[in-house]
């Protein structure tokens, strides 16, 4: 069979959760970089791609089938994602990480992200990717920062579980797979259902928001969304860190870690 069993499937992950907290921080870092570049690419791409299609079901699915081949490669290239280590709550219940390695793991995972994710929104406000359609790419990525910024905080929280319940599941799925076409697959489906349902995802957030706000600060695009008659009033990095970024962590990391441990109560549990 060309997959790993669910519980091999496990263990597998186990093993790679332990290297992931043993890695060299400067190499964990610049993984995490890489990974938080490629979520953002996937979400440039998608918003690209979605930007002027009015049917809101119709850019949902445009999205949806964009978007996942961000992860995808991060798990192909072996990249270090903060939402899919909340799995190495897997290798902590099965004693083979421990919680202050998990912990740093997530720590620097995590700034590597952001910085990943925050260098590729820069580029596209400044360096005019956001120009496509007379800038009314722009427009659309400001309307969709603001509306994450405004989201009330206990749905973010719900979003962001519901989020990486999905994410987390595509990782395994992933791993599962002994060949690419499997691999990809694996991480795609279950990316595009949050994608296309508007679940909420951290890093993802870390470009989108973030995106939004620096073309907020480009005159031209400011202009268009006064034109466009945006309210653009939610959209402040206050709101963007305590309204959502936070809320949204706090769910990723709930969902991540029920995954994670509901996979090794079923599957590792009394196997050592």
């Amino acid at each position: 069979m060309n997959l790993f069993t669910p519980k091999e499937c496990a263990a597998n992950y186990a093993a790679a959760g332990r290297a992931k907290t043993e890695m060299p921080i400067p190499k964990m870092f610049l993984l995490a970089v890489l990974a938080g570049f490629f979520i953002a690419m996937g979400g440039t791409a998608a918003n690209t791609a979605a930007h002027s299609i009015a049917n809101v079901g119709a850019a949902r699915m445009v999205c949806g089938l964009l978007f996942p081949f961000g992860l995808a490669m991060v798990v192909l290239i072996g990249a270090e994602l903060f939402t899919g280590n909340t799995l190495i709550t897997i290798s902590v219940l099965d004693g083979q990480a421990t919680v202050a390695g998990m912990l740093r793991n997530w720590g620097v995972v995590y700034l590597g992200n952001a910085a990943g994710a925050m260098l590729v929104a820069a580029c596209c406000a400044f360096g005019g990717q956001l120009n496509y359609s007379g800038g009314q790419l722009a427009v659309f990525t400001m309307k969709l920062a603001a509306g994450k910024c405004a989201l009330p905080m206990g749905n973010a929280v719900i979003l962001g579980v519901l989020c990486n319940v999905l994410v987390t599941v595509g990782v395994l799925l992933s791993l599962s797979a002994k060949d690419l076409a499997g691999r990809v697959a694996g991480a795609w489906l279950p990316v595009a259902f949050f994608v296309i349902c508007g679940f909420e995802h951290c890093i993802a957030n870390l470009f989108y928001i973030p995106a939004g706000l620096f073309a907020q600060a480009v005159p031209a695009y400011a202009a268009l969304a006064a034109d466009a008659g945006l309210d653009l009033s939610a959209l402040t990095w206050g709101n963007f860190l305590l309204r959502n970024l936070l809320p949204v962590t706090v769910g990723n990391i709930l969902g991540g870690t029920a995954m994670g441990g509901l996979c090794w109560y079923c599957h590792c549990r009394g196997e050592a």
